[in-house]
């Protein structure tokens, strides 16, 4: 039996944690702002465009991000939060690294190096009403993060002169070296001749004579703390006088249990030792207490975060704490296994609903862990929510209850989802998200998930569902048991599909429907340039396959690459959803394959598609229930280009399969429930796979969404509880 059961210790504590917050206040994304709606129109929607860092101004109804591709920053005014407009984009002469707004002006450290061995950058102070430069001082250096101090009288500057990382592989030493510089700041006027500089060098163990300033805060004593990423060091000096207070190692970490191999499974049972934290953001947390997010560079990276003293003293690790409960959301990044995980990056410290909470966000589950600060012990993980694709930098505005996060990943070029800036409000009642979760095995690691592509409703139990998941994990084709009768629905099981007692290969498991005697039909969707066959595969209860029926050979003499894509049972007939059209089909119709379990003959129907408008039109699931089969039909599109999510269903007794090579018969469909203000409820992008449909004996329909396995995809699983269909 390979079936993982959860562990029940597990699942009391989250029992009890969640109760203990169920009548408490919760963050809950708003919006979700695509930032090329600020592309000026002589520029061109084709354009890249990335929201990297974020802030704020005094007021907190104004947002304002830097926007490195393309060359300037641009403005979102969220007076209404649940509704943001572009307030407009202003072009500056350089590359924007960050910005801080302060007194009605951005002010910005612009890079405008020639070259990796001659840097060069300016800070400027943009009038945010004219968009004019009102004040611009040299650096001498290539900038990367700027600060502002509590009382607005610095602005401090790392000074990276970053490394060429195609010269020997990016080792360090590479000159000239980094460095720190301080300003004085009037209002908005920065004080170029009141420069002070922090010499970084010979303080680091790790190429000492080279330090990469990566990210400066200042306290409410005007120090400035900076972490040196590549040289694994964290110094802390004064920034009226650039004399350096501490400095110290960020130190190492070992981790066990932790996913290091990008086998296409999520296995959580590697060791690795010594690992680096190598700190990317750091903050304050009070005059005397730092935190630091470990993303990590060329050496290491401990997919945590670190709460140190002033002095350096680790006070508080969270080791594999938080990754772990990235992956039990289903936004692990298994492809980044090899390399830093889930790679906390960026980093908000604000004291907001009447506790100092830390945001941290991971660049590559795209998620955002929100800690509640514990000066005398342990922070307290209070809520992961859901962001764009790939956050950079985050803002609070602790008067109006916001967080902003800017979300820098821009697909433009490969028509996918675009750069978004996301905005969340802590306010009365439950968290929204995750909309489903898993819990820790026995032996105390997580059962990971993603990629759910198949769903299908337990033939006796209420709310008890089924989930698969799709080729993305090859190497782990799993069946999921999850009890939709708690919030959020939770994963209660996992088991393995199996062939002779190990994990099933070549396998693109795309649905599942009971047998009616504990097992299980699985539909796969064949690729046969990649030997991955088109079939049913007949399950037990432990997942072992018993019988595997191959496509036939009429419908592999017209085969294409987009095939079953759901499986739904009626009495002995398996029915199938052809995702898109075949060599045969007309252009608009795809095939509802039949196969009889018990005469063991095929057959067809056809189904009319919906018009496509851009990209593809195809079929995600079908499930029997009642008198029709429901099925789910969309386009293949994602953000603002999605305009098709909807639910149809189509009566059984038009289901007549006939002889496949012949002439089909065509049935007939009926709009039942659009998705995409489903979807849009959780203030998120439309997302493009909804792959899941499935209908309880109480007749509640479920759906819910594939993320790909979070590549390329900002790792959402929206789990939807739709309720009682009208009609059916």
């Amino acid at each position: 039996m390979r079936t993982i059961l959860l562990s029940s210790a597990a699942a009391v504590a989250l029992s009890a944690a969640l109760a203990a917050h169920a009548h408490a206040d919760a963050f809950n994304r708003v919006a979700s702002f695509p930032v090329n709606a600020n592309i000026p129109g002589e520029m061109g929607q084709e354009s890249e465009s990335s929201a990297e860092i974020i802030d704020a101004t005094e007021d907190g109804m104004m947002l304002v991000y830097s926007d490195s591709p393309l060359g300037g920053i641009g403005m979102i005014d969220i007076s209404d939060p649940a509704n943001p407009a572009a307030a407009g984009f202003v072009a500056l002469d350089g590359e924007p690294t960050a910005v801080a707004v302060r007194a009605g002006h951005a002010i910005v450290g612009l890079n405008t190096s020639e070259s990796y061995t001659e840097p060069s950058g300016t800070i400027v102070s943009v009038d945010l009403s004219s968009g004019e430069v009102a004040h611009s001082c040299d650096l001498g250096g290539q900038p990367d993060s700027v600060a502002v101090s509590p009382d607005g009288s610095l602005v401090a500057i790392a000074i990276e002169n970053e490394r060429d990382e195609d010269l020997d592989d990016g080792v360090i030493p590479q000159m000239p070296a980094g460095f720190a510089v301080t300003f004085a700041l009037d209002g908005s006027a920065i004080d170029c001749d009141s420069r002070v500089v922090a010499d970084l060098t010979g303080l680091a163990e790790v190429a000492g004579d080279d330090p990469e300033p990566e990210f400066v805060d200042i306290n409410a004593a005007n120090e400035v703390v900076v972490t040196l990423q590549e040289n694994n060091h964290i110094a802390i000096f004064n920034g009226e006088t650039g004399e350096i207070v501490s400095h110290f190692s960020a130190g190492a970490v070992d981790l066990d249990n932790v996913d290091i191999d990008e086998e296409r499974a999520l296995t959580f049972d590697g060791t690795l030792q010594g690992v680096v934290r190598e700190p990317d953001a750091v903050k304050w947390l009070d005059e005397n207490r730092i935190v630091t997010a470990n993303e990590g560079d060329y050496e290491g990276g401990s997919r945590g975060f670190t709460i140190f003293s002033k002095d350096g003293d680790a006070l508080y690790e969270s080791g594999l704490s938080f990754e772990y409960e990235v992956a039990m959301i289903g936004h692990y990044p298994e492809r980044r296994s090899g390399n830093k995980g889930v790679e906390p990056e960026g980093m908000e410290v604000a004291e907001i609903g009447g506790a100092t909470h830390i945001f941290l966000l991971s660049e590559r589950g795209s998620v955002i862990g929100v800690y509640r600060d514990n000066p005398e012990g342990e922070p307290e993980l209070v809520q992961i929510l859901p962001t764009a694709l790939g956050p950079e930098g985050a803002v609070a505005i602790p008067g109006r209850n916001l967080v902003a996060v800017a979300n820098e990943v821009d697909l433009i070029e490969d028509g996918g989802v675009r750069s978004h800036v996301t905005i969340y409000e802590l306010g009365e009642g439950e968290a929204q998200y995750p909309t489903i979760r898993s819990m820790m095995d026995d032996a105390g690691r997580p059962v990971g998930f993603g990629a759910l592509s198949g769903l299908a409703a337990d033939p006796e139990q209420p709310g008890i569902l089924y989930a698969v998941n799709d080729s993305f994990y090859a190497m782990q084709p799993t069946i999921f048991t999850i009890d939709a009768n708690q919030t959020p629905a939770r994963i209660i099981a996992a088991t393995r599909v199996t062939r002779g007692g190990a994990n099933a290969q070549l396998l693109d498991l795309e649905g599942i429907t009971p047998d009616g005697e504990g097992g299980f039909w699985l539909a796969s969707e064949g690729r046969t340039d990649r030997m991955i066959p088109h079939g049913l595969y007949h399950v037990n209860a432990d997942g072992e396959i018993e019988e595997s029926v191959a496509f036939p050979p009429e419908l592999l003499a017209v085969e294409k690459r987009f095939g079953a894509e759901g499986v739904t049972r009626v009495g002995d007939t398996l029915w199938v959803a052809i995702q898109r059209e075949w060599a045969d089909d007309e252009d608009g119709f795809v095939k509802l394959v039949a196969y009889n379990t018990g005469t063991e003959e095929w057959g067809a129907v056809r189904y009319p598609l919906e018009q496509k408008g851009a990209g593809w039109v195809g079929l995600s699931e079908i499930v029997a229930h009642g008198d029709h089969v429901y099925i789910i039909e969309r386009d293949n599109q994602i953000g603002a280009a999605a305009a098709l999510k909807k639910i149809f269903r189509v009566p059984l007794a038009e289901m007549q399969p006939a002889a496949l090579g012949g002439e089909l018969p065509v049935v007939s469909k009926e709009e039942v429930r659009d998705l995409l203000p489903d979807m849009a409820a959780f203030g998120g992008y439309a997302l493009d796979k909804v792959e899941g449909l499935a209908v309880d004996t109480n007749g509640d329909f479920f759906a819910v969404t594939d993320n790909d396995g979070v590549d390329d995809s900002n790792g959402e699983t929206l789990f939807m509880r739709l309720g009682q269909l009208e009609g059916s």
